[in-house]
């Protein structure tokens, strides 16, 4: 495994297994330096969630990346978000 790919591991563990706002923050400002657009809404959602302090940039990525998906693309990501988060 190479080491970011071990460190996305560590944040992912983090922010879902140990409700940590920060690690989830981490990774979305990860999935945005990388343009990711499915993973970027689900970590925006778990951030959000988490409580983690979002930006304006935070929400204006995603509102672009959300005005592109249909309504059932949407509810799939959020259902994803909602299960990465169970105890």
């Amino acid at each position: 495994m190479t080491s970011a790919r071990a460190a996305t591991s560590l944040l992912t563990a983090r922010a879902c297994d140990e409700r940590d706002a920060g690690a989830a923050l981490a990774l979305l400002d990860q999935s945005i330096a990388l343009r990711h657009r499915r993973i970027a809404l689900i970590r925006y959602l778990l951030a959000r969630e988490l409580g983690a302090p979002l930006e304006a940039r935070h929400h204006a990525y995603v509102e672009k990346i959300a005005a592109r998906l249909s309504a059932d693309a949407l509810a799939r990501i959020a259902s994803t978000a909602r299960a990465r988060l169970r105890p």
